[in-house]
């Protein structure tokens, strides 16, 4: 029985969908963490979203089935937007239903106003794109755009289609506008700001490059070093294991800039050589950043230069058999076991450092070419004795460093 909604008092619905699904009427709320069917789920939002029209119930069978031939769909999707409206009941006045059913048709109830993050979130970045704001106006905007953003779009709906676009759209606003809160930040010196922003936005999406730029920048303009060499480590790590890729230049320079800063003054040496000394008794092969290995390549082709003496370098590289990238996880083992077997196999004055995602780079102080080969061919070797069952290929090149 259909409810009568002429006289009914206006509600208004909080909607929150950035981050998960979250409903509130009054001091009633409903979120997508109860345990319910995603097709429930989905079939709400979706009339949600479209609030502003009619649904037909074939646009919904084809939501809901997609490519399924169900004996009959109709009788199911009643079903189901039967199980939505006692779900929903208890939340809204008896004389007032929020979904509403015409022939062949379903929408939401019009006289039940909502109030979507998403459409503040709209409203915020249209707002920030006004020609004029001062400063202080942008990043209040963008601020509020931060906190309205605790996530991707409908993530438990994540593998439906007609979320896709929309996930993409809020996720890549989100971004742009992060980067220029952060340049805002930046520019009026507020770091601590910018490093709170970035370490958020950095945990809701660990892939983007330039945020862990922002954010090591951020704090190397605090005097923060060690937290900074930290965030740039992880940074670089996270671009290794998960999309396989070398950092970028801009973000291989700010080791150095960290290396560079100031730090306080210490008149104690004794205290200055225990450090050293402490990392200097390390076993094994010295393994550092690149942005190290590329000043130590320096210095040791000054001293080659000097002495007349011979150094040498080897890129060693995890392929596929038949050549190509291989899958990041299987390479990912496998760069770990390349590493243990490089720091063991080589000696402690020798210096190994990650080039790309499926590549090390080595450099071999005071031996000549057929040293260096052959040490290296030790180091392949032993790979596939210890790891007999990896069908990963090794592949190494050396040559003599070009003095300075």
């Amino acid at each position: 029985m259909k409810r009568n909604t002429a006289n009914a008092a206006p509600v208004t619905v909080s909607v929150s969908m950035l981050g998960g699904f979250s409903m509130q009427v009054g001091g009633n709320v409903l979120t997508d963490e109860i345990n319910r069917s995603q097709k429930l789920w989905n079939v709400l939002c979706y009339l949600i979203v479209h609030r502003d029209r009619d649904v037909s119930q074939s646009e919904l069978v084809e939501l809901l089935w997609p490519g399924e031939n169900s004996s009959n769909p109709i009788n199911a999707l009643k079903t189901l937007l039967y199980r939505v409206r006692s779900m929903l009941e208890p939340m809204f006045p008896q004389e007032q239903s929020p979904i509403l059913s015409k022939r062949g048709s379903y929408s939401w109830n019009p006289a039940i106003e909502c109030q979507l993050d998403t459409d503040r979130f709209d409203a915020l970045v249209a707002t920030a794109r006004t020609p004029g704001l001062s400063d202080e106006e942008l990043m209040d905007c963008y601020q509020e755009m931060t906190r309205l953003y605790r996530g991707d779009f409908l993530p438990k709906q994540s593998g439906n289609l007609w979320v896709v676009p929309l996930n993409a759209h809020y996720h890549a606003a989100f971004l742009e506008h992060v980067k220029k809160y952060a340049a805002l930040l930046e520019q009026h010196g507020r770091f601590e700001d910018m490093t709170q922003l970035c370490t958020r936005t950095a945990e809701l999406d660990p892939l983007d490059e330039e945020v862990h730029i922002l954010l090591v920048r951020s704090l190397i303009h605090q005097g923060k070093e060690q937290a900074a060499l930290e965030a740039y480590e992880r940074a670089t790590d996270i671009l290794y294991r998960s999309l396989g890729v070398s950092p970028s230049e801009e973000l291989r320079s700010l080791y150095a800039a960290i290396m560079d800063t100031e730090k306080s003054m210490e008149t104690d040496l004794a205290v200055i050589q225990q450090s050293l000394k402490e990392t200097a008794t390390r076993p094994g092969a010295f393994v550092c950043e690149y942005g190290f290995f590329r000043e130590a390549y320096r210095l040791e082709a000054r001293r080659a230069a000097r002495n007349g003496t011979c150094v040498h370098l080897a890129l060693i590289t995890v392929s596929l058999p038949g050549g190509g990238m291989p899958e990041l996880g299987v390479l990912n083992t496998t760069m770990d076991q390349l590493l243990e077997i490089l720091i063991n196999g080589l000696r402690r004055g020798d210096v190994v450092a990650r080039y790309s995602g499926a590549q090390y780079v080595v450099m071999l102080p005071s031996a000549n070419y057929e040293d260096a080969t052959m040490v290296m061919e030790r180091i392949v070797s032993s790979f596939y004795r210890q790891h007999r069952r990896n069908f990963l290929k090794l592949s190494c090149r050396v040559r003599e460093l070009e003095l300075a």
